[in-house]
């Protein structure tokens, strides 16, 4: 009888090292050869689980999905206020500044790669960010920004995207440390006046 104890493991191994080469290197210009090679395990082990690229495109997008999740999870169980919940949002540049300055981001940049090419799973890419929006909706309808809660997570999100575009085409951490510190400042600003804002549409945005 065939010992299929391990394949859970080796599945899981190969989805995670796809995850990080389509980070590094891109989901077109890797191969399964190099993620074979990376993780050093035969071609018939790889393609027992996984017959396609799309399949492990499917799996990392999944991947991603659920380590958002926990991730969210665990901000939401170490911070006892929205603000300091929306404040592990935007520490979350400095804490991968390295990557992105090299990379930039993952979710952005597989999302962009995928509408190059028109990929099919380019919306599967894309509800990551939509995972992003509902939590940080949340949070700022909690803080009392329940009128303004969706455009200000849409406005935290396009800043943290400009801020990783930016990083990653100057390698400036600086940079990332200073954009930090503006957000950090806006959301206490926020906090502090109980939702009650003013703007164009009711809400202040980040100067």
């Amino acid at each position: 009888m065939k010992n299929t104890s391990l394949e859970p493991g080796t599945r899981q191994l190969i989805v995670e090292k796809a995850d990080s080469l389509f980070y590094q290197r891109g989901f077109e210009n890797t191969s399964f050869a190099d993620i074979a090679d990376e993780l050093k395990i035969s071609r018939g082990n790889f393609y027992y689980h996984f017959k396609t690229k799309d399949d492990i495109l499917s799996a990392v997008i999944a991947h991603r999905a659920a380590k958002t999740r926990s991730m969210l999870e665990a901000w939401a169980n170490k911070s006892a206020t929205p603000a300091e919940r929306l404040k592990c949002f935007a520490q979350m540049l400095i804490v991968n500044r390295k990557d992105i300055q090299r990379f930039g981001c993952p979710v952005g940049t597989l999302c962009a790669e995928l509408a190059k090419l028109e990929h099919p799973s380019q919306g599967d890419a894309g509800m990551i960010f939509g995972q992003f929006r509902r939590w940080l909706g949340e949070q700022f309808n909690a803080m009392g920004c329940a009128d303004d809660a969706d455009t200000l997570a849409m406005h935290l999100l396009a800043r943290s995207q400009g801020i990783a575009a930016l990083a990653n085409a100057f390698h400036d951490e600086g940079f990332i440390r200073h954009e930090v510190d503006q957000i950090e400042a806006w959301i206490l600003t926020l906090a502090h006046k109980g939702g009650r804002r003013s703007g164009k549409h009711g809400t202040t945005l980040i100067n």
